[in-house]
């Protein structure tokens, strides 16, 4: 099926897509959705403008055949900032065969020359969560940008390019701090005209993200300092080895050669999940194994110690009772009680 939009901004693309797709239009103080037709698949599309020149539009949806939405329109296209949370998406230049496919956690900056326009590719039966962030140059440029001063070259030229001059296409991989911002335009914490200040402020901190990214990137061969999807990947990766071999005394520099990362980019990502540096969860997880082999097992303390790495039995001891305010002795006087408590219920 292909949906055909020939109009601006983000308010109007909706009306030419609930037009096309025959369902009713919802509008909630500016903010507007389209539900998919159940016959044609599930979710919705919504989007929502702003006097900025910016806007937003997510579609969160599974079609059950293959959709393509034509943005046509005779005049110069916005600046697209597309990012895909779940599923994959597929994007081209009106004028060009070459197809670029945004997977999971993936992004895409784009503009197109001239009047070119886009195409957006969705295929059946894959449930994808996509946005786009939408910046008509031509009003945005009209505020106060204090001449995108300390911007990256190369993406100020893009902002000042209102009449789209050049193409321009760049992809990656998104931030973690971009994934939790779409969670948030998702939410429904307000509705009403505090909904509409909420999604103006949430489009120009994915601005914000989106051009940190950017030039984070581009910064070539230093180390990148902002946390993507892969980075957390690699963090969970190391979280299970470190589960599976609580025998061995596991380096962070090892952990983060063998996970395909570098010693701060780990660091940061167990910071963020589970708020701890790679030491104090490795020490967190020797201990809860510990306490349940404490718990449930037969082996006295020496080979509790043994057994999740550590040689020294009073230095197990010390932070067994920081975490837990009682000795490992405590549990197995608490285990040898409960056992002789049951043995007395049993004889009597």
């Amino acid at each position: 099926m292909r949906i055909d939009v020939k109009t601006l901004p983000v308010n109007e693309i909706l009306e030419d897509i609930s037009e096309t797709l025959q369902s009713e239009l919802i509008n909630n103080s500016g903010e507007l959705t389209v539900k998919i037709p159940e016959k044609l698949g599930e979710g919705y599309i919504r989007g929502v403008s702003f006097d900025s020149g910016m806007g937003i539009i997510t579609y969160n949806c599974k079609f059950y055949e293959d959709i393509e939405i034509h943005f046509s329109l005779n005049t110069v296209h916005p600046l697209k900032f597309i990012f895909c949370s779940e599923g994959s998406v597929e994007h081209r230049f009106q004028q060009d065969s070459k197809i670029h496919k945004i997977d999971t956690y993936q992004n895409i900056v784009v503009s197109s020359n001239g009047y070119d326009g886009h195409v957006l590719y969705f295929k059946k039966n894959v449930a994808s969560h996509v946005s786009s962030l939408e910046i008509i140059r031509s009003v945005f440029t009209h505020r106060s940008n204090y001449d995108f001063k300390d911007l990256d070259p190369t993406l100020k030229e893009l902002f000042q390019d209102a009449v789209s001059k050049k193409q321009f296409f760049y992809q990656g991989n998104y931030s973690i701090k971009a994934a939790d911002l779409m969670d948030d335009i998702s939410a429904k914490d307000y509705t009403g005209f505090l909904r509409n200040l909420f999604l103006e402020g949430k489009a120009f901190e994915m601005l914000v993200i989106q051009i940190a990214q950017y030039e984070d990137d581009a910064n070539g061969g230093n180390l990148p300092k902002i946390l993507r999807k892969s980075d957390i990947e690699k963090v969970d990766y190391v979280a299970k080895r470190i589960q599976g071999d609580l025998s061995t005394n596991l380096t962070v520099e090892s952990l983060a050669k063998e996970a395909g990362t570098n010693v701060n980019k780990l660091q940061e990502g167990f910071k963020y999940v589970y708020n701890l540096t790679v030491n104090k969860y490795m020490q967190h997880v020797k201990l809860e194994a510990a306490k349940e082999m404490l718990q449930l097992s037969e082996k006295n303390i020496s080979e509790i110690v043994t057994s999740i790495g550590l040689n020294n039995r009073s230095y197990f001891s010390k932070i067994f009772k920081e975490k837990y305010g009682v000795s490992p002795k405590y549990f197995l006087r608490t285990k040898k009680k409960l056992v002789n408590d049951e043995i007395e219920e049993e004889q009597d």
